[in-house]
């Protein structure tokens, strides 16, 4: 049995869904509020951390 790998986004990808700047996105990544791998020095994040990021940011705004 095999699992589908998740989708693997790139910093801009994650900028322009989250609409917010490069800096910012590497700001999150640094603090640890959005995971992240790194794909041969490439930053990629999974669209599963991105979700469960924006869920989180809701929770606390609530």
């Amino acid at each position: 049995m095999t699992t589908a790998a998740p989708e693997l986004l790139t910093v801009p990808e994650v900028m322009a869904r989250l609409k917010v700047g490069r800096t910012k996105v590497y700001d999150l990544i640094r603090t640890h509020r959005l995971v992240s791998i790194k794909v041969d020095g490439c930053r990629r994040i999974p669209s599963h951390a991105l979700g469960d990021f924006i869920a989180r940011q809701i929770g606390e705004a609530a």
